[in-house]
């Protein structure tokens, strides 16, 4: 309905610009605002404090959290780029107070009531592509024109750059960087930095962890973990079997083992 007519939200009338085009069965929770030409479906729910720039697209079983900043030419929870895809409800999930950049693209999952799922306080840049049945967890950031494949994980606190391409079910991990232009196939484990194509590993993302307020102890036992599995001659099993024999149980340690064992596409050494 264009100029924000009724909807299910009781403050879904204040921000909406009469050339918006919102369906009266969307929820919209206060204080949201809906810039001119764009389309919000039936099936969406909008949080409180939510800003949807000028001509995007929000449709699907779409629900987005508190305090989001959408920016112009967005499209959220179109159908899936995947031919199993047969029509059944799938969702797009999204937490609060991300920021998502212009022409950025958010897609719904595929297989009957699974959900793509981006977390809270998120910087998606322009032209990234969230794709189905991915998952992008807390505080990360993807920058321009990263494109995801389905089944994607990124970790808490993890940073993509510009331009990087990351295959199906490939999971990158917690506080890692990945250098732009790089072409991701294998698993990036958590706290390291990786850039090219193929990815080449880069020492462990210290900055990174400094910056999240982790301690020079922790950061040192991690630089140890590094060490085992990236500069000396093990492979990855006696590599791990080390760090278990020889590095305190920190969390971040016993993070770092269950990535590693369960990785089904590998990580690169």
């Amino acid at each position: 309905m264009a100029g924000g007519g009724s909807s299910r939200g009781s403050g879904a009338q204040s921000g909406v610009h009469p050339a918006a085009f919102v369906d009266p069965r969307a929820e919209l929770g206060t204080a949201v605002s809906i810039g001119p030409n764009t389309l919000v479906g039936p099936d969406v729910a909008i949080g409180d404090g939510t800003s949807v720039g000028a001509n995007c697209l929000i449709e699907g079983w779409t629900e987005i959290g508190r305090e989001n900043r959408i920016f112009h030419c967005v499209v959220i929870g179109a159908e899936p780029q995947d031919f199993k895809y047969g029509g059944e409800k799938t969702f797009v999930r999204i937490g609060h107070r991300n920021a998502i950049r212009e022409f950025a693209t958010i897609h719904r999952a595929t297989g009957e009531g699974n959900q793509t799922l981006v977390g809270d306080d998120n910087y998606i840049m322009a032209y990234a592509h969230v794709a189905h049945n991915c998952i992008v967890g807390n505080h990360t950031v993807l920058s321009n024109a990263v494109n995801m494949a389905g089944h994607v994980t990124i970790g808490d606190h993890a940073a993509v750059s510009g331009l990087s391409v990351i295959h199906q079910f490939v999971r990158i991990g917690a506080y890692s960087y990945t250098g732009g232009g790089s072409r991701v196939a294998m698993d990036v484990i958590p706290y390291i930095k990786v850039a090219g194509n193929p990815p080449v590993v880069n020492g462990l993302n210290t900055v990174g962890l400094q910056r999240n307020g982790f301690s020079s102890d922790s950061i040192a036992v991690l630089k140890k973990a590094y060490r085992l599995l990236f500069r000396s001659e093990l492979n990855v099993a006696q590599a791990v079997e080390r760090i278990r024999q020889e590095l305190p149980p920190t969390e971040e340690i016993k993070h770092l083992i269950d990535f590693i064992e369960s990785s089904q596409r590998g990580i690169r050494l």
